[in-house]
């Protein structure tokens, strides 16, 4: 996935989103910060969000159904691997990949997951934390080789 491509999906679903928060085009430009002239233009496929507000959307509306289907869950590690191209952060605590995740490589107390829908990686320890995440499996299993050494 590329950021385009992430930025098309997020166009594509602004509309079901406003539509699934109950809000008004005028209140959806609002918290956006973009023009109701602007957003009518992206609803209608004429115009794009740009990578800053697809970014805003997908933060603002992470609990949004729309968006946990597009992408297969919850996309900070999407957005973080787009921006960063491999991202090591905070070991944040994650719910173990019981539904968008399919287990790939397990080596000592780390497993390397795959999300089934924007396919990219993440390795998690024996506690369910993220240690990194990528959309670069050659990155992710030299970081399992590091781990493990």
């Amino acid at each position: 996935m590329t950021r385009e491509d992430f930025i098309k999906i997020i166009d594509s679903k602004v509309k079901l989103i406003r539509n699934e928060k109950n809000y008004t085009q005028d209140k959806m430009a609002y918290i956006l910060g973009v023009s109701k002239k602007t957003l009518v233009q992206i609803e209608k496929g004429r115009g794009t969000l740009g990578w800053t507000t697809a970014v805003a959307v997908s933060t603002l509306f992470r609990d949004s159904e729309i968006l946990q289907l597009a992408f297969g869950g919850e996309t900070q590690d999407i957005i973080l691997s787009l921006a960063f191209d491999s991202y090591e952060g905070t070991y944040d605590k994650t719910m173990g990949g019981r539904i968008w995740w399919e287990d790939i490589e397990f080596k000592g107390i780390y497993k390397i997951q795959q999300n089934i829908i924007s396919k990219h990686y993440r390795i998690l320890d024996d506690k369910d934390r993220r240690i990194c995440s990528s959309f670069d499996f050659d990155y992710i299993h030299k970081r399992l080789k590091e781990l493990n050494t």
